[in-house]
């Protein structure tokens, strides 16, 4: 198992320290210097190699052709030692050159028709959802694609289930009808900003259920706490809550539940950002919380997070990663603080978490760390754990984009470098047996399998 204590520390020392490894060929201290990739395509450490497991355009087993714009993506154990990975597109209905299928939807006849959400009456089917990959990590090969979740939209992060299934998120709010964007008449015969749940064992197109009452919102990613079952939501915007939803039953999320938004006890509308007041969330001070109820998820209108702040709830910068370490939440808010260059949160549960005595034992939040142009840690996506304990985390900036390493010891180390496109790089994760890291190269369209002497 992880060890929460050393992942808490690793990201408490992460942005005061500085770089091991500047941009592009970079030295890192870890496993060795990055070396230039004669292909073009990542540059990674001395001995460490990848395989290209899924490449947009590449047709699948169902026919459909492999969509672009990978994001959020976890992996799973399959039969005999195999990987399933679980994939979403964060695809804009006017980006049709990244559709699954294809450019004039010439292959969306192909598609099982019962198991789309939104077919766009016909005309423009919506272009994101997910796809799932069957990896022989043996054979550095994939054995099955295919498109697990068709006809939604803007598919950008989410998050594994301890039942072994994705939750996969629009970060988007798109209404019935018809309109122009980009140049392209875009028809939907379906509201979009939802939840979907795509089991990982899944061979065909799942049943395309929209989970309302876990809120309509421009949703980024999803993390579980497995004692409970209760989720946590970020929202990808400048003013966002975190969320997080109370199964009415464990496990199975459309039997509905409670959507709620944290507030900061005695402190109504907390501002954590730091953009006004530097020192309105000092670093490392431990805050109460309590959680606002949201009792009409299902918004007509992209204000969800308004009716969170008219009853208390605590402001935050464009929450993004987010994950479940062994106890406690992590959380990146992507341009929080004074530099506007990201903050880490961690949050702790309260023992009695979602029951009447939450209020005498509440849960806790903190600001582990903020970024500045010193630290390593600029507008954090994606992060993850990593089998040895450092953290892996994606960045997503307009001047680099690269994997960063961080030790338990507060330590940066460039793990990889895309030096050749300006794309973020996305859905990082690890195969269960800790010997793959696979990562998306979002615009250039590739999923990848890293191999190599990890410690």
């Amino acid at each position: 198992m992880f060890n929460r204590r050393r992942f808490i520390k690793a990201l408490a020392f992460a942005a005061a320290s500085p770089r091991l490894a500047s941009g592009a060929g970079g030295e890192s201290k870890v496993f060795g210097d990055l070396k230039p990739d004669p292909d073009a395509i990542l540059d990674l450490p001395a001995g460490f190699s990848y395989t290209i497991v899924a490449a947009r355009g590449e047709e699948m087993d169902d026919g459909l052709l492999v969509p672009g714009l990978a994001d959020g993506m976890a992996a799973f154990p399959g039969d005999d030692g195999n990987v399933i990975l679980v994939c979403n597109h964060e695809i804009r209905p006017h980006e049709v050159q990244e559709s699954p299928f294809g450019v004039e939807a010439e292959r969306f006849p192909v598609a099982q028709q019962d198991a789309v959400y939104d077919n766009g009456l016909g005309k423009s089917p919506a272009l994101g959802g997910t796809t799932t990959i069957h990896y022989d990590p043996r054979r550095k090969r994939r054995t099955h694609m295919h498109m697990s979740l068709i006809g939604t939209e803007n598919n950008c992060a989410g998050g594994p289930t301890p039942w072994g299934s994705w939750l996969t998120c629009e970060e988007c709010f798109f209404d019935e009808g018809t309109s122009f964007q980009r140049g392209h008449i875009v028809h939907r015969d379906k509201k979009h900003g939802y939840i979907f749940e795509v089991p990982a064992d899944a061979m065909e197109p799942v049943k395309p259920v929209p989970l309302r009452e876990m809120g309509r919102f421009d949703h980024e990613a999803a993390a579980v706490n497995p004692a409970s079952g209760v989720v946590y939501l970020t929202e990808d915007r400048y003013q966002s809550l975190l969320y997080r939803y109370i199964p009415n039953v464990s496990g199975k999320l459309h039997e509905g539940g409670q959507l709620q938004a944290l507030a900061v006890r005695g402190r109504p509308g907390f501002d954590t950002r730091n953009w006004l007041d530097r020192n309105g969330m000092p670093q490392g001070d431990w805050f109460e919380t309590e959680w606002v109820d949201l009792d009409e998820p299902d918004v007509s209108s992209n204000e969800l997070r308004f009716h969170g702040f008219e009853k208390g709830a605590a402001v935050f910068a464009r929450g993004e990663g987010l994950a479940w370490a062994d106890g406690e939440i992590v959380m990146a808010a992507t341009i929080g603080g004074p530099q506007r260059l990201g903050q880490i949160f961690s949050y702790f549960p309260s023992p009695a978490e979602g029951t009447a005595d939450e209020t005498d034992n509440p849960g806790r939040i903190r600001l582990l760390a903020e970024s500045t142009t010193d630290s390593v840690l600029r507008h954090a996506d994606n992060l993850t754990l990593s089998p040895w304990g450092d953290i892996i985390v994606c960045e997503d900036t307009a001047a680099h984009s690269g994997l960063v390493g961080i030790t338990p010891d507060g330590r940066q180390y460039a793990l990889a470098d895309n030096a050749y496109t300006r794309s973020e790089l996305a859905g990082i994760c690890f195969s269960p047996d800790g010997s793959v890291m696979f990562v998306n190269i979002q615009i250039r369209g590739l999923t990848l399998a890293i191999t190599g002497p990890w410690a």
